[in-house]
C-alpha cells in the first residue's frame, strides 16, 4: 500500500524536530534495552533434556535475568548470574528450537538471540546403568581468563550422550557425548579453580565424578574491580546495652547478581550473609551483634561471592569503636 507508507514517512519528517518517530512506536527506549545474547548453543543432555548456554549480556540498567524459549514458548527463567540451563521434560528423538532473551533490572526484555537447534536421542528402555567415570582429566590455562580441559571417554552399556563440567560443586558447562574436551571461559586472572567431569547417558544416568584438576589462571587481580564500593561501617547501642555493627555498601559490578557476602572483622572472616529471593538493588545494608563492651575498636571489610563461584576483592577498610560516634 504505497500511499499510506508515504503518509507515514511524511508524518515522521514533520514531527522530527519535536519527537521521535519510529516504525516500532514512539520512545521505546530501544537504545537502552539489553542486547540479544550471543554465543548461544544447545546440545542434548539426555533423551528428555537439552542443555542451553549463552554469553553474559551487559545492559545500562543491569541484567536481572534471562528468558529461554522453546520455539515461541517461554520454558525457563534464569537469574542473571547464570548463563546456562537444562531444559527438561522433553520428548525423546525430537528436534527442538531454542532462543534466549535478556531482562534488565527494570523488567525490560531485549531482542531474542539467534535460534539454535538440538535433537534429543531416542529413549532406552529400563536403562539403570550409569556410565563409567571419565578418566585422565587434564587441563591447561588458555590465557588469563580461560582453561582447556581434556579427559578420557566414559563407557556405557548403550551410549554416552553428554559430559557435564563442574567448577567446584557447580555445573558450569556441558558438551556432547562424542567430545572429550571443553574450553571454560569467563574466569578471573590470578585465581585458583578446581574442575571435574561427569558423563550422562540417554536415560539421564549420571556417572560418578572423575578426578578433579586444579588450575591457576596467570596474571594478577588486585580485586579492585570485584570489590564492593562506597563501604561504610558504624556502631550503635541498643536499649538493652548491646552494641551492633551497621554496614552499607554498593555491590560490585559483575555479569550476574551477587547474593552472598562475607564480613571480615579484624582480619578474619566473622560472618556471612546470603540474600534470599531478590537481592537489594543499589545500596545494600546489613547489621550484626558485636557485644556489650564499650570502647572496643575493630577493623571491618566485606567481599562478595562472584557468579563464577570465587570470592571477589575485599572492600576498603573501615575502623569503628563501640560507644563512640562513627561516620556512616
Amino acid at each position: 500500500m504505497p500511499v499510506p507508507l508515504r503518509r507515514s514517512a511524511l508524518l515522521c519528517a514533520l514531527l522530527a524536530l519535536l519527537t521521535s518517530c519510529t516504525w516500532g512506536g514512539a520512545d521505546d527506549e530501544s537504545g537502552r534495552l539489553p542486547a540479544a545474547p550471543v554465543g548461544v548453543t544447545a546440545a542434548a543432555g539426555s533423551a528428555t533434556s537439552v542443555h542451553v548456554m549463552w554469553n553474559a549480556v551487559s545492559s545500562v540498567a543491569g541484567t536481572e535475568g534471562y528468558e529461554v524459549y522453546r520455539g515461541t514458548t517461554k520454558v525457563e527463567d534464569v537469574p542473571g548470574s547464570q548463563h546456562m540451563v537444562d531444559v527438561t521434560r522433553l520428548r525423546p528423538a525430537t528436534p527442538y528450537v531454542f532462543s534466549v532473551r535478556a531482562r534488565d533490572t527494570e523488567g525490560r526484555l531485549g531482542p531474542p538471540s539467534r535460534e539454535v537447534r538440538a535433537t534429543t536421542p531416542a529413549a532406552t528402555a529400563a536403562d539403570r546403568s550409569a556410565p563409567t567415570r571419565p578418566g585422565d582429566l587434564r587441563g591447561r590455562t588458555a590465557g588469563s581468563r580461560a582453561v582447556q580441559l581434556t579427559w578420557a571417554a566414559s563407557a556405557d552399556d548403550r551410549d554416552v550422550v553428554s559430559y557435564d563440567i563442574y567448577q567446584g560443586d557447580t555445573k558450569i558447562h556441558s558438551v556432547g557425548g562424542n567430545q572429550t574436551a571443553a574450553v571454560v571461559t569467563g574466569l578471573r586472572p590470578g585465581t585458583r579453580y578446581s574442575f571435574m567431569v561427569r558423563a550422562r547417558d540417554a536415560a539421564d544416568n549420571l556417572s560418578p565424578a572423575g578426578d578433579s584438576v586444579r588450575l591457576t589462571t596467570p596474571g594478577s587481580d588486585d580485586g579492585r574491580g570485584t570489590a564492593p564500593t562506597d563501604f561504610r561501617a558504624a556502631t550503635r547501642r541498643e536499649a538493652d546495652g548491646a552494641y551492633y555493627l551497621d554496614l552499607a555498601w554498593v555491590p560490585p559490578e559483575t555479569d550476574g547478581v551477587v547474593t552472598e557476602y562475607q564480613v571480615h572483622l579484624d582480619g578474619r572472616a566473622a560472618t556471612s550473609l546470603v540474600f534470599g529471593g531478590t537481592p537489594p538493588r543499589g545500596r545494600a545494608t546489613y547489621s550484626f551483634y558485636l557485644g556489650r563492651e564499650a570502647r572496643e575498636s575493630h577493623r571491618v571489610r566485606i567481599r562478595a561471592r562472584l557468579p563464577d563461584g570465587t570470592w571477589g576483592g575485599l572492600s576498603a577498610e573501615e575502623r569503628v569503636t563501640t560507644g563512640t560516634a562513627t561516620r556512616r
